[in-house]
């Protein structure tokens, strides 16, 4: 569930709560009806992105230790700089866009390090990259307000400090502005949706996770 707050100057951060489920699927698994979720009457068209993140931490994985995800990605309509916080109610998401979204440069800006003072302290190293092939669907209510977001995710990684290199598919379904008040009912019914075509619940609860094995 996004209540994203718009940017004031370059180091003030956009800030979002993300409220989201993940899920296990194989290759073949296929899409189930998500018009039939509670509140849902319309599926928007597929939306490809070409994701490509590179996430941070200290040698020491200080950041990790605080279940803190700090990343830069480029790629979809929200790619920048992004300090990830988990919390009880979701995860807490601060975002900076790029200074020159081409660039290869992976040193975090001033102000994003100001961001994740309180946990850690650089020098900050590379520990992950995950290029992602995202589909993306919105579902909607009937006036047409976005209900919660789908994504169909085929997932590469490669854990920078050990070199392991992993594979997978995955979907996400994020709340949207006009998700259901019962939350928990909603995602009841998506995990019972997913498991009807052979979904399950994800094993990990981030890819950064999944992307070292965890």
């Amino acid at each position: 569930m996004s209540a994203e707050i718009p940017e004031r100057d370059g180091d003030e951060p956009s800030r979002s709560l993300e409220v989201e489920r993940k899920y296990d699927v194989d290759a073949a698994t296929p899409l189930p009806d998500w018009s039939a979720l509670p509140g849902v009457t319309g599926v928007g068209d597929p939306e490809v992105r070409e994701l490509d993140a590179r996430y941070l931490d200290t040698d020491d994985a200080a950041l990790a230790r605080a279940r803190v995800a700090l990343r830069r990605r480029s790629g979809g309509p929200d790619e920048g700089w992004h300090v990830k916080v988990s919390a009880s109610e979701g995860r807490h998401e601060w975002g900076w866009p790029l200074d020159a979204p081409t660039s290869r440069d992976v040193t975090v800006p001033d102000a994003v390090a100001t961001a994740v003072a309180p946990w850690a302290s650089g020098p900050f190293h590379p520990l992950a990259r995950i290029r992602n092939t995202r589909t993306a669907y919105a579902l909607c209510d009937a006036v047409g307000e976005l209900v919660a977001e789908v994504v169909d995710d085929q997932v590469t990684a490669l854990a920078e400090r050990t070199g392991l290199r992993t594979t997978w598919r995955e979907w996400e379904v994020e709340l949207g502005p006009a998700a259901p008040s019962d939350v928990d009912g909603f995602f009841v019914a998506v995990d019972a949706l997913v498991v009807s075509v052979g979904g399950r619940i994800a094993a990990s609860d981030s890819k950064l996770a999944r992307a070292l094995g965890h």
